[in-house]
């Protein structure tokens, strides 16, 4: 992976998300896809380590983990307002984001930024569950003993547009595999890979919370 020079973006337009599960950590591998949508090469390679009272995920170039690249971090301990920054290899801020509590209660709802185009304002977008219905059933199944703890039968995706413009910024959809996958597309120029990288995988890592 080539790092830009602070404040250049890194633009990725299409990628995939891959979780592994273990016992004490969650992995994640975010590759590049091909034109055929087909999975490309390794861009980076995340680590979340369960029941941390201040959520950190860090990302590496590969699976080796020699090199960190970026990763996001709260700023709070287990604070559903909690904001996450989005921080590059030297531990300087791209972006952050953060879950609306009270909008989420039925439909889980994201605010994610990030620089915009030089001279211009931030970039700032709203990211919903694609379908109102899935989240509702999803959460009903939730509240099932056991059940709800191990298995979630619905497939949702989520949208990012612009707050200003309405424009589409990201989008997230969930494929039907035993293991969590995510496609993701980048339709906004301005939205640089880490930080979209960071909130593809935190709405998987932190979609619960």
């Amino acid at each position: 992976m080539t790092v830009p020079s602070p404040g250049a973006p890194m633009q990725v337009p299409r990628f995939l998300v891959r979780q592994k599960i273990t016992m004490m950590v969650n992995r994640y591998q975010v590759h590049a896809a091909n034109p055929d949508g087909s999975q490309g090469a390794l861009l980076a390679f995340a680590e979340q380590k369960r029941l941390k009272l201040k959520e950190e995920v860090r990302f590496f170039a590969d699976e080796t983990k020699q090199r960190p690249v970026f990763s996001f971090k709260a700023r709070q301990r287990l604070d559903v307002h909690a904001e996450h920054d989005v921080l590059d290899e030297q531990g300087r801020p791209l972006g952050y984001f953060r879950k609306e509590f009270g909008a989420s209660l039925l439909r889980s709802t994201w605010t994610l930024r990030g620089p915009g185009a030089p001279g211009g304002p931030d970039l700032e977008a709203r990211g919903q569950e694609r379908r109102p219905v899935i989240a509702v059933l999803r959460r009903v199944w939730t509240l099932i003993p056991y059940l709800g703890d191990v298995w979630v039968p619905f497939v949702f995706h989520f949208d990012f547009v612009d707050t200003r413009t309405g424009a589409p910024v990201m989008s997230s959809e969930r494929q039907k595999a035993i293991r969590d996958r995510y496609d993701v597309t980048v339709q906004d120029p301005r939205l640089d890979f880490r930080v979209a990288a960071s909130m593809a995988v935190a709405l998987d890592a932190l979609q619960s919370r």
